[in-house]
């Protein structure tokens, strides 16, 4: 077994210990990621909206940096950012950033809930104060920015094309008609 897999293992049961099992059964997303940015498109720079929101996807990406973390969340709509903000998650529940931040690899799924933020450069993004895990992923996801270059593996292990690359997703939901 491989040393990423194992650390994941491990990571799974540390989410058991703390009674947030690794594959949660229910959670209820109030909008996918392109209605939420279809209706908060008037939302300016720098400015918070105190509307709740819950959003489910894949973590495809994770930049942490001290107090502040940023993930990207995708769902079958597109991406959007999750602004991570210490003392937000602390206060709804102490230790809540930690474990969001040590617990949750590229690849889980999570469910979040909070508030919508627009940053300082424009991009719209959930201000998180609630998480849970939908699911472990326990194998890691290719490299960001070479993909899935050999093809032969594109074809065996076509699921992971799918997680990764927007454009064989779209190939197939536009269906065989293309």
């Amino acid at each position: 077994m491989s040393d990423l897999r194992e650390t994941r293992l491990e990571k799974a049961a540390a989410l058991a210990q703390l009674g947030q099992g690794p594959y949660a059964l229910r959670f209820e997303p109030s909008h996918c990621h392109a209605e939420l940015q279809r209706l908060h498109a008037d939302l300016p720079s720098g400015q918070e909206r105190l509307a709740a929101v819950a959003v489910a996807g894949r973590v495809m990406t994770r930049r942490v940096m001290g107090k502040l973390a940023f993930f990207t969340l995708v769902d079958e709509s597109g991406p959007i950012q999750l602004y991570l903000e210490k003392a937000t998650l602390e206060a709804a529940s102490p230790g809540a950033f930690g474990q969001l931040t040590s617990l949750v690899d590229a690849g889980d799924l999570i469910g979040v809930t909070g508030t919508l933020r627009r940053t300082d450069r424009g991009e719209l993004s959930v201000k998180v104060s609630g998480w849970q895990m939908l699911s472990k992923a326990l194998q890691p996801l290719p490299d960001k920015w070479h993909g899935l270059a050999d093809v032969e593996k594109r074809y065996r292990q076509r699921y992971l094309d799918l997680i990764v690359s927007p454009h064989t997703r779209e190939t197939f939901r536009r269906g065989p008609g293309w």
